[in-house]
């Protein structure tokens, strides 16, 4: 149900219960405490990610990653809830696909944008077990949907057709290909007025330059802050959720040498299975509503 719906019964209960009290022999009988529903949505969008961060569903190898990822504490801060129509950039092997899909299948749209893959290459592996796990468990996710794009002229859709953009780890990547401002201009199209872009990326030291670190997976916060409102956007929000202050963003093989990947192998594995998971900033842009903020006044 959406937060509306949800709401709505939850006055009604609140009231039915309240509005008439039980005889005196009835009160003293033992019978069990009345269930009291959630107070608010935020409270059942809770409960709501309780339920599908611990499902049985999810890969155990992805469920290792939620003492990095904290995927609760990160999609709270972005504002999803159940009855959204949520986008999620470059999914690749759907590590928050298994929550969100799940998530959003009763009441709202989950939809994963894959690039066009070549014949061959990780886009391609990464798409073909994003539909080999949809089709296996349609309880799950039967209604998601996936809409291919391509990266140099991307589109996620209809304008103005989602209430929020999510992104993991990916911005590094166009920053590299040169396609990030493309990106950001399709994620603004995208979303209607008021609606939500949640970033999620590698985070580069406050005082490294872009050209120093373009290689490494790594980002200073001001370049995707710059790309976001270069196309519209407004930051909203930071969060340090994601934050890591063991990471010390100097190694061989940049981000990648440390989990998961460990590119290095088996070369100084302890050290960095010690660090963990990269230091990421985590960032809330809103998409201004043009007719709030074009409203005569009086």
């Amino acid at each position: 149900m959406n937060s509306r719906v949800f709401l709505g019964l939850a006055a009604v209960l609140l009231a039915a219960c309240s509005g008439h009290s039980a005889p005196a022999s009835a009160q003293v009988q033992d019978q069990p405490a009345a269930l009291v529903p959630p107070t608010s949505a935020s409270d059942f969008t809770a409960s709501q990610l309780d339920q599908v961060v611990a499902g049985d569903w999810r890969s155990p190898d992805h469920k290792a990653r939620d003492v990095y990822r904290h995927p609760k504490a990160t999609l709270q801060f972005f504002g999803v809830r159940p009855d959204l129509t949520v986008v999620e950039i470059t999914p690749g092997g759907g590590w928050y696909t298994e929550i969100l899909a799940p998530l959003l299948h009763d009441n709202g749209h989950y939809i994963a944008a894959t690039p066009k893959p070549a014949v061959d290459g990780e886009a391609s592996r990464d798409l073909s077990g994003l539909k080999g796990k949809f089709t296996a468990d349609p309880a799950h996710y039967g209604k998601a949907q996936i809409e291919e794009f391509d990266p140099k002229a991307p589109s996620f859709g209809a304008p103005a057709s989602a209430d929020m953009v999510l992104t993991f780890r990916n911005v590094h990547n166009w920053v590299e290909a040169d396609t990030a401002p493309a990106m950001f201009k399709a994620f603004f199209a995208v979303l209607r007025p008021g609606g939500v872009l949640g970033v999620e990326e590698h985070r580069a030291a406050d005082n490294a330059s872009l050209n120093a670190v373009k290689e490494s997976g790594y980002l200073p916060t001001n370049v995707v802050i710059k790309l976001a409102t270069d196309a519209g956007f407004q930051l909203q929000g930071s969060s340090e959720i994601n934050a890591n202050p063991k990471d010390t963003k100097d190694y061989p093989k940049g981000v990648w040498t440390l989990p998961p990947t460990l590119t290095l192998g088996d070369q100084d594995r302890a050290k960095y299975l010690a660090i963990g998971e990269s230091d990421r900033m985590t960032l809330r842009f809103v998409k201004p509503d043009a007719s709030a903020s074009s409203a005569p006044t009086h």
